[in-house]
């Protein structure tokens, strides 16, 4: 439905942030690998995402970079030729939910803090405000990941909900789940027009 939109006319282009040249580009094939790597190190301290590090595999990330291209939209940050940060909107997969993107964001372990999260997250929630038909945009963010939580808040993302327990940290630990939602710049203050 919404298909790839180029980032400007180079396809690419550098932001200022605390890393000079940062490279903000569309995921390829060959970022599968070095994605899977950033994800389970991330996924190595509890609560920032829910899957363990055993989870993932490099086949299921090749997958969504493919699924991706055609309808809906992966992004990573390169610096020094290193993928240090990647996001994506993907589509809900129904009919019923096609106004719906859901939002994926993770900068990886050694860059945290450098402003890579907010530069990406400039440029999901650009291309989605561009997006004809689009509405809503949805994420679930762990209770304890109050970095993310600022983030997205500062963004205009509005808590929805709490799923209580819904997370059990490798320690035993239970923790809420906490869905949040931005809503494009048609569709704000609870507008139910389009």
């Amino acid at each position: 439905m919404f298909g790839p939109k180029p980032l400007t006319n180079l396809e690419q282009f550098k932001w200022s942030c605390r890393l000079k040249n940062l490279v903000i580009r569309h995921a390829e094939l060959t970022d599968a690998t070095q994605l899977c790597n950033a994800e389970r190190e991330t996924a190595k301290t509890p609560g920032l995402l829910v899957s363990r590090p055993s989870e993932f595999n490099t086949a299921a990330f090749e997958r969504k970079i493919l699924a991706l291209k055609d309808d809906g939209l992966y992004l990573v940050a390169e610096w020094n030729d290193q993928i240090v940060g990647h996001a994506l909107l993907e589509p809900m997969g129904l009919e019923a939910l096609e106004h719906v993107m859901s939002l994926t964001i993770v900068v990886h372990p050694d860059y945290v803090g450098q402003g890579i999260g907010h530069v990406l997250m400039t440029r999901l929630l650009q291309w989605a405000g561009d997006r004809p038909g689009l509405v809503k945009v949805e994420l679930r963010v762990r209770e304890v990941n109050r970095r993310a939580r600022h983030l997205y808040l500062k963004f205009g993302f509005v808590e929805e909900g709490r799923l209580q327990k819904r997370i059990r940290l490798p320690d035993g630990n239970l923790i809420a789940d906490i869905t949040m939602a931005w809503f494009t710049p048609d569709h704000r203050s609870g507008s139910n027009a389009g």
